[in-house]
């Protein structure tokens, strides 16, 4: 099956009207359970064409990796921020996002004159910027920074997981699976779980493990 490939008709558009270095940015992690939230942003050289960039959720974990090497040899400039579980529980996941994709994108040397975030607009920017629905799939600049993003966030998941590999991060990379649910009933939080975003299962299942009753 062919892959939806992100396209850079956005960025030449900015460059015609006169920007030259357009800086993509995108996040991974919003929907965890544990970990931090990452961010990237990059900046791609406009004459470095990379095959096989795409939104990195239609993408195989191996070709993350594969692509991860050549955007970052094809970038002028390129940076990766976090955003750990307890500033995500003292911010929330939304504020805590924003913050780590404009550490990342205030990172940058140079410094962009153009920001493509995707979805949402990033407080406090010196530069100009538009936020793109969908924006890593429209945006070669964009998607380039969730692989950048993904593979990162997923390298340290999986060193987490050989600290303490009682949760399994190294599959589910602390998104709410059924077996990672289950490791924090028998288990309990760890260190690096967010205790402020809990779906309902997994109150269910605390509650369970404690004898309590949750009320509805």
């Amino acid at each position: 099956m062919t892959r939806p490939r992100a396209s850079r008709t956005i960025e030449n558009g900015l460059r015609r009207l006169g920007f030259v270095h357009i800086a993509g940015v995108d996040e991974v992690g919003r929907g965890c359970l544990a970990g931090p939230v990452v961010a990237a942003a990059v900046v791609l050289t406009p004459d470095r064409y990379v095959a096989g960039i795409a939104d990195s959720k239609v993408l195989t974990p191996q070709d993350r990796e594969r692509l991860f090497g050549p955007i970052v040899r094809a970038a002028i400039a390129w940076s990766v921020a976090s955003v750990d579980a307890e500033e995500i529980d003292r911010l929330n996941i939304h504020r805590a996002s924003l913050l780590a994709m404009r550490q990342a994108v205030t990172a940058l040397d140079p410094l962009p004159g153009f920001v493509l975030v995707d979805g949402f607009r990033i407080p406090d920017l010196i530069m100009p910027q538009r936020p793109i629905h969908g924006g890593d799939r429209r945006s070669t600049a964009i998607a380039a920074a969730s692989i950048l993003a993904k593979v990162t966030r997923d390298r340290f998941m999986r060193e987490l997981h050989v600290q303490d590999p009682r949760y399994g991060f190294d599959r589910h990379k602390g998104y709410a699976t059924r077996d990672h649910l289950d490791a924090v009933a028998k288990f309990g939080y760890s260190p690096i779980h967010r205790r402020t975003f809990r779906p309902p299962s997994l109150f269910d299942a605390l509650a369970a493990a404690e004898g309590e009753t949750v009320a509805e």
